[in-house]
């Protein structure tokens, strides 16, 4: 049942809006100034604030600011009278849901109501879904390596420098190139990712910069690429030391002039993307074999994060078994099992040449095949490096 506020300093509308939201089964609370209304915010959690805006102590617009300020997400909902239509319009630019006018039309308040309620509700299983994904991409790990990492993101994510990620496979690099953004000014936007390496060379031009209807035999309508689906975010360009050099060359240009052409147009479209790119191969011993541009290079590593193997980090693999323990028993929903120590050092013992995702997939093999406690002759007798 959603819980709503009512701040009004005049108690015969207080109590009109009471009997109207309660009919609606509304759980309902009274305010009747904006002080009142300020020592009830900071301590109960409301789902939306009916707040006229003319009242003594603290007016409405006043609150609302207050609000905002102590983030207190729950929408307002401004009541205003004919002489205060123009604050209250102010007050939507400030950040309330809507405005109603005084005496305030049934349906009118109703139907506000409702659509603050279902936005209200969007926002918490948004920032619920966010927090749930931040977690499962989180970076694991103390180590020094892990700790710079870490550090460098904080400090590069802000900006709009282009970073290039290096790493063997299953290091974690895509989990890097993913809290650049998170941590980005771009989070709201979409990160939109690019396997280089999965799509045959024919067709990486189409899939990064679109292409129009009757460009080529399967072309049977025009489509949009990947930088202009990134447009406003993020494109992680993920192996891109396997794209082909004619490829390479329209990246470029589109890094230089932020603009790209759709294969078989010839109109400049304007794209705002900040690019990342990650790759496992050497690409100074590429760009020297030719296979690799050197100018594309450069613009690329404005920043380059090194990322370690895992036999380089193997004091972070006990938090690592422990976040996969945890993390694998609720994907199976299912009590999270222990495991000795002496297991654990067993496991630090492996050279991992498969990385962070084959830790993964060793510890669930474990949990799948292990009693309640998992022991070192699990270890031994189910891990096959």
């Amino acid at each position: 049942m959603a819980h709503i506020l009512i701040v009004d300093d005049e108690k015969a509308i207080r109590q009109a809006l009471r009997e109207i939201l309660e009919d609606e089964s509304y759980e309902v609370s009274e305010a009747p100034d904006g002080e009142a209304a300020w020592e009830q915010l900071k301590n109960t959690k409301y789902d939306a604030v009916l707040c006229d805006i003319k009242m003594p102590k603290l007016d409405g617009i006043e609150l609302l600011d207050k609000a905002i300020a102590e983030g207190i997400d729950a929408p307002f909902i401004m009541v205003s009278a004919h002489g205060t239509i123009e604050t209250a319009v102010d007050a939507t630019k400030k950040g309330a849901y809507d405005f109603i006018q005084k005496p305030p039309d049934l349906n009118r308040l109703l139907l506000t109501v409702r659509n603050a309620l279902d936005k209200s509700n969007l926002q918490t299983e948004t920032k619920r879904l966010k927090k749930k994904i931040s977690k499962s991409f989180d970076i694991v790990g103390q180590s020094a390596a892990i700790s710079e990492i870490k550090e460098t993101i904080e400090k590069v994510a802000p900006t709009d420098a282009r970073v290039l990620i290096m790493g063997e496979n299953g290091t974690g690099k895509e989990l890097v190139a993913r809290w650049l953004h998170e941590k980005s000014s771009r989070s709201a936007s979409q990160l939109v990712e690019v396997n280089c390496a999965a799509i045959p060379s024919e067709l990486i031009e189409s899939e990064l910069f679109g292409h129009e209807k009757g460009s080529f035999t399967s072309a049977h309508k025009q489509r949009s690429g990947k930088f202009e689906q990134a447009n406003g975010g993020t494109l992680f360009l993920d192996e891109i030391g396997d794209m082909s050099l004619s490829a390479q060359a329209k990246v470029l240009r589109a890094l230089q002039e932020n603009q790209i052409s759709r294969v078989g147009g010839d109109k400049s479209i304007k794209v705002d993307v900040r690019v990342v790119a990650a790759t496992n191969k050497d690409l100074k011993q590429e760009i020297a074999d030719g296979k690799f541009r050197e100018d594309l290079y450069h613009r690329l590593s404005v920043m380059i994060i090194q990322v370690p193997p895992l036999r380089e980090r193997a004091d972070d693999i006990p938090m690592l078994v422990e976040h996969f323990l945890h993390q694998i028993s609720q994907e199976y929903g299912t009590a999270p099992k222990t495991i000795a120590d002496d297991a654990v050092k067993q496991l630090q013992q492996y050279k991992w040449t498969g990385n962070i995702r084959e830790l993964r997939n060793i510890v669930e093999r474990l949990i799948i095949m292990s009693n309640d406690e998992i022991s070192v002759e699990d270890v031994k007798k189910y891990v096959e490096i």
